[in-house]
């Protein structure tokens, strides 16, 4: 049962979000005017993380109650289709980590500050019209990586920007548009190989709607596009870190786009036939030094 709930949760998408809003909290450590180190420092910004990766366990649990039939297709061992697990059993799930997620999220609240839990119930929000009907942005193509990107990319990093320093300032948000375009093309990598399943449960995802071959060349500029957004910042004076960094951060990004736009675009029908075609793991990659790059950039 215990592993039924662990498969439930996905612990390997789980490491994002709790990076991503620990990124965002360091991030805003050495913005400009650049914080003290303290030991209490880091209190909000753990308690958030973990609040990124109990929500990311929900939103799973959710997803999967509502994709029921097509996981039937596309994903037959998962806990619900498998029956180890029943729709109930995977709604408490559900609940409980929801609840815990907005309570950490309330605790995230420097200098009396509940910017955060703010934030986390408009992400909610956001899992529930991708997920649930009527709205079900799932099956509306473009409007499912819309309402990804959002939670998972803008407001992730500016939840992690809250634990620390304000909201209220262009700096967040441009950083969280930065991997808010970059998730709004990329999520759709997940997407190639689940189409059969997609198609019969009324998903239009954008390979459904729009082919393979045509759908990798639409969603390639979020590769590339999103990171020269970087070294722009850095000359603008909006991203505060350290300038050269910042400039490297952004080379390395964009060249790391490129590559996986090759990867994508040298033979775009193979996305449709590898059950987790490479692309895919390394929009997982590129998130990761993205992360990690942001930090460094603003700490040293």
């Amino acid at each position: 049962m215990k592993r039924a709930y662990l498969d439930l949760a996905r612990p390997f998408t789980l490491v994002a979000p709790a990076l991503g809003f620990l990124s965002g909290a360091l991030t805003a450590v050495g913005a400009a005017p650049r914080e003290t180190w303290a030991s209490d420092l880091l209190v909000a910004p753990i308690l958030g993380s973990a609040m990124a990766a109990l929500l990311n366990a929900g939103n799973n649990a959710l997803n999967q109650i509502y994709d029921l039939e097509i996981d039937r297709v596309n994903k037959p061992k998962r806990p619900l289709p498998s029956g180890r697990l029943s729709i109930a059993q995977a709604w408490v799930f559900t609940n409980i980590t929801y609840v815990l997620a907005l309570a950490l999220a309330w605790l995230v609240a420097p200098r009396g500050r509940h910017e955060c839990v703010w934030l986390v119930a408009i992400a909610v929000v956001c899992t529930y019209i991708y997920s649930v009907p009527p709205l079900r942005t799932k099956r509306l193509g473009l409007w499912a990586n819309v309402t990804i990107a959002i939670p998972r990319g803008v407001l992730l990093k500016v939840a992690g920007w809250s634990s620390v320093k304000t909201i209220l300032g262009l700096e967040p948000w441009y950083i969280g548009a930065i991997f808010g375009l970059f998730l709004l093309g990329a999520t759709t990598t997940k997407d190639f190989a689940d189409m059969e399943g997609d198609r019969r449960g009324g998903c239009r995802t954008l390979p459904i709607q729009f082919g393979v071959r045509r759908a990798a060349w639409m969603i390639s500029p979020s590769f590339v596009v999103p990171f020269l957004m970087i070294p722009a910042g850095a000359w603008l004076r909006v991203l505060t870190g350290n300038f050269r960094l910042l400039q490297l951060l952004g080379a390395v990004m964009t060249l790391y786009g490129i590559y996986v736009c090759y990867l994508m675009l040298r033979r775009p029908e193979d996305l449709a036939v590898e059950e987790n075609h490479v692309s895919w793991a390394h929009m997982y990659r590129m998130m990761f030094v993205a992360q990690v790059g942001f930090a460094l950039a603003y700490l040293l």
